[in-house]
This record gives C-alpha cells, structure tokens and sequence, in this order.
C-alpha cells in the first residue's frame, strides 16, 4: 500500500510539473506566435506607406501592390494625408470615417521617428462589433493606417493548445485592461483582467507558471508577454483536466488494493481470533498440564475445528496420564514410604548400635589416659579421642537428617525451624523461617513430604545458587498450605516442563515434583536474573 499509493502521488506530481512545462511552453509559442504576426504587419504597413509615399507610385497603385496583404488586415487598409485628410482605402472612406480614424490618428500623434509603425488603442468597430486594432505607419506625406482582428490573431495562435479541454481557459488582455480575446471564464470574475494571476506578472514582462488551488482544486497559470504592444498572454487549466483521461483512471488502479488489504486484514484477524489464540491459551494450558494441573486443560479454547479437536485428544490423553499418575503416585508413596521406613531403620541401627559402640570407644580411650605416662602416646590417644566425638557428632546430624524426631513428635512447623537453624550453622548460611496463618497439623506423609522438599531446596541453595541468605516461608489458609523457598543468588533457566528436569541434569528438582505429585500438590518455580529463585509447593488440605 505503502509503495502503491506513494508512487501514485510521484505520478501525480510528475504529471503537475509536466502539465505545467507544457503548458509555459505553449504560451511562450502563442506569445511568440502573436509577436511574430504584429511585427509582421509592422512590416506591411511601414511597406505601404513608404510605396504609397513614392511621387511615381501613388496612393490608388500603393494600395492596389497592397492587395495581398489584406488577409492579414482583417479590417482593411486606409492612406491618410499629412493633415489626416482622407486619401483612399481597400474597403471604402465610410467605414474609415465611421471609425473616426481621423480623430484617432490627431489624439495619438505619431512618434518623432518615422522608422517605425506604431499601434493605438484597441476599439471596437461600429459595423462589426469586433475589437480592432490600428497600425499606423508615416512616410512623408503619408500615413498608411492598417486595422487587423486581434482576437483572430490570438484564435489562430491558441487553437491546438488545449485539445478538447472545456475546463481550460485563455486570454489576451491589453496594459489598460482590456480583454481582446478570451475563451472560458476568468478564475476571479470580481478581479479586473490586468490583476488576475498571471496577467500582471506577464504585464510587467515576465513569464513563467504559477499554480493556485482553488475550491480544492489546483489550476495551473502559464503566462507571458507580448512585448511590441505591452500585452499578456495568460492560460489557465486545472492540471488534472489536462491530462488523458486512460492516465487519471489508471490513477485509481492503487484502489484496487484496498479490498486487498480489507480481505487480507479480515483473514489476519480471523487467524488471529480463531488459530493463533486458541493456539496460545492451548500451549500455556499445555504447560500447566506439564506442570501436573489436570484441570486446566479442560476449559475450551475455542477456535477452528482442528484446534478443538487437538484439545480433546489433549483432554483424553490428559485423563489417560492422570489415570497412570494415580497409579504412579500410589507405588511412589510406597516406594517413598519403603524409603522413609529404611531411613528411619538406619537411624536406630546408627543411633542405637554405632554411635553407642562410639561412645563406649570413647570412655576406653579415656581411661587408656590415664593409665598411660607417655606423653607421645598421650597424644594419640587425645587425637584418636577427638576423631571419635566428631565421628559420634557427625552420625547424630545424619540420624538427624535420615530421621527427623522434631517431625514426628512436635509437627511441621517446629521440625521447618530446627532444619533452618542446623543447616545455617553447618554451612553459614542466613537462613529465616516465617510462618503465617493458623497452624494446623497435615496428614503424616504431607508434612514428611514438605520437610523432604524444603530440606532438598536449602541444599539446592546452598550448593548452586551462591547466595548469602534464604528465607523458608509457611502460610496457612483456610483450604491450603503453601510452602515457599526464596533465595536471593544466581537465577537458572526454569524448565517448562518435569519432563525436561532430568535432561537438563536437575535431579534435585525432579525428586521435588515427584514428592509433590505424591501428595498431590502443586510445584511452581520461579527464577529471574537478581531476583534470585522461589520454589513454591501449594498442598489442598481438605
């Protein structure tokens, strides 16, 4: 469109300024056509006179030698004594004397140099009713006055100019005002010809081309001089009138793309609203589905056929996974409380068996000082001493960890605590735990699931995300628990589904979905550069 309708306004342009040229060019011909034709009857008439003035000639065979030239003066020839006494003429003394070429000649005296013919005024003449034009030319005694048709001389000049064009409009106009011919209307008929557009600048002796708008139209003003009888030649057209009606109809031919682009337009819109939309919603439900909510999938997106179609085999196959996760879920909650049973089993066989068997090993290695007066061997019994209590301090943390007692015998909240305060002192990391709303105990294996994923998302921290602080957050609403890491370290890329956890090596996360899905709760994870990570698990309890 945008190439169509720019070159639409380069053509018309163009063809303003060719309109224009052209049009400066015919008036400058006509003007010099008209020009050429008064100096031609300069020519005669001084001819005539100087003829007619020859003593051997005479008037009556200068005027006959002159017949030739009648053509050319429409309104005859006339020879005037030196005292403007009538001598003869090609046409009768009573045409002559009813113009009043006497009087004429007395009010416009000829100039001091007789080298040259002069012009009068224009008139009208009383047997035809058409503007004349007199040149006058004196030799001796003898005044030659010749009277021609301005307005044929303008007809002739500007009749192949305008091709047919109604709307054109010429005219020739004298220094006084005078319209010696005119075809069309002026554009400002309140305006005297001498001051309309063009005419004054020609009358001064210039010519070129204007252009003016009128009622939203643009015209083009060609204008030029014409220099012997300080006259002015004006043409006038609006510039689209000018041009060839096969060119102003191929200007609409960019029109032809607006359907175009109101079609194409509708079929964007229709794509849009009925596949690319529903496309979008299906993807991000598509993804939510990833992430283990089976109910988003079964709100429709609408759309075409296809897409409604994809969407139930989307929902079908969604039951089928959810189907297959119940089933998953009860051999993971086996297999995790399998898991759970051998930690806790390992715990009292560490707890009971090998740290005791550690502690007595301690006692026998203190009483083995004292009956000991070796300083060297002393000393190995201090060391062997020292290795034997952080052996037994480190077992604790690990029967700690395999099974944690503050869980089972004091709840959720307290065992959240105590897990912060240990792993902050072992690793030295700022970690804070916040609860909100009203404490609840949760089913056992819920609230062994979220210690499990809030001890896996502290390690994750601590290991990967290079952070000073953590925070642990449990809020409690009226129908659901929502358990909350936050770190303020390096971000990762989220994975946009579990299926892409374990190709992309995030073990640790993985076994976190597992544990939720186990529970049925909700994994959503949130990572952004200097924003650090969230690892939010929101649990219905109902």
């Amino acid at each position: 469109m945008l190439i169509a309708f720019g070159s639409l306004g380069l053509h018309q342009r163009t063809m303003r300024i060719m309109v224009g040229e052209r049009d400066e060019r015919a008036t400058r011909a006509a003007a010099a056509a008209i020009t050429e034709q008064i100096n031609h009857r300069q020519s005669a008439i001084r001819s005539v006179a100087l003829q007619a003035a020859n003593a051997a000639t005479g008037p009556e065979h200068a005027l006959a030698d002159a017949a030739y030239l009648l053509p050319d003066f429409e309104g005859g020839i006339a020879l005037f004594a030196a005292n403007d006494t009538f001598m003869a003429a090609s046409n009768g003394p009573e045409i002559w004397l009813a113009r009043s070429v006497p009087e004429r000649l007395r009010d416009f005296p000829s100039p001091s140099s007789t080298d040259a013919a002069f012009f009068l005024p224009p008139f009208t003449d009383p047997e035809q009713g058409e503007v004349l034009v007199l040149v006058v030319a004196t030799a001796g005694e003898i005044t030659a006055v010749g009277a021609f048709s301005p307005t044929s001389l303008a007809r002739r000049a500007t009749a192949d100019i305008f091709g047919g064009n109604d709307q054109a409009t010429a005219y020739l106009v004298t220094g006084s005002g005078d319209v010696l011919y005119q075809t069309g209307t002026l554009l400002w008929a309140d305006l005297p010809a001498q001051n309309q557009p063009g005419a004054a600048d020609a009358l001064r002796g210039e010519s070129g081309t204007t252009y003016l708008t009128i009622d939203g139209e643009e015209h083009v003003i060609a204008f030029s001089p014409i220099t012997p009888v300080g006259w002015a030649l004006v043409i006038e057209e609006p510039w689209r009138a000018a041009t060839d009606p096969l060119l102003r109809t191929t200007e609409l031919a960019p029109l032809i793309l607006i359907p175009v682009l109101v079609i194409a337009l509708t079929a964007l819109w229709f794509g849009i609203r009925q596949v690319v939309q529903p496309l979008q919603s299906l993807e991000k439900k598509a993804t939510e589905l990833g992430w283990g909510d089976f109910a988003a999938i079964e709100e429709s997106v609408g759309g075409i056929n296809e897409i409604q179609r994809l969407q139930a085999e989307l929902i079908h196959m969604a039951r089928k996974v959810q189907l297959a996760q119940q089933s998953l879920r009860g051999y993971l909650s086996a297999v995790t409380t399998g898991q759970e049973e051998e930690r806790r089993r390992l715990a009292r066989e560490l707890h009971d068996d090998t740290i005791q068997s550690l502690i007595a090993l301690n006692q026998q290695i203190q009483l083995a000082q004292l009956s000991l007066q070796d300083e060297t061997n002393k000393d190995r019994l201090a060391l062997m001493q020292q290795m034997a209590e952080q052996t037994v301090a480190g077992l604790r943390r690990l029967t700690k960890d395999l099974r944690p007692i503050y869980l089972e015998d004091l709840g959720l909240i307290p065992a959240l605590e105590m897990l912060g305060r240990d792993m902050s002192q072992a690793t030295g990391l700022a970690i804070i735990f916040e609860k909100t709303g009203e404490e609840r105990r949760l089913p056992p294996n819920a609230e062994l699931a979220l210690y499990r994923i809030a001890q896996e998302g502290i390690t994750n921290v601590v290991r990967h995300a290079n952070a000073n602080q953590a925070k642990v957050s449990l809020q409690f609403s009226e129908k659901e628990v929502t358990l909350a890491i936050e770190d303020n370290g390096e971000s990762f890329v989220v994975p946009e589904s579990p299926a892409e956890m374990a190709p992309a090596g995030h073990f640790g996360l993985l076994g976190v979905q597992e544990r939720a899905e186990s529970i049925g709760a909700r994994l959503q994870i949130e990572s952004a550069p200097r924003k650090g990570t969230c690892l939010q698990v929101s649990f219905k309890d109902h």
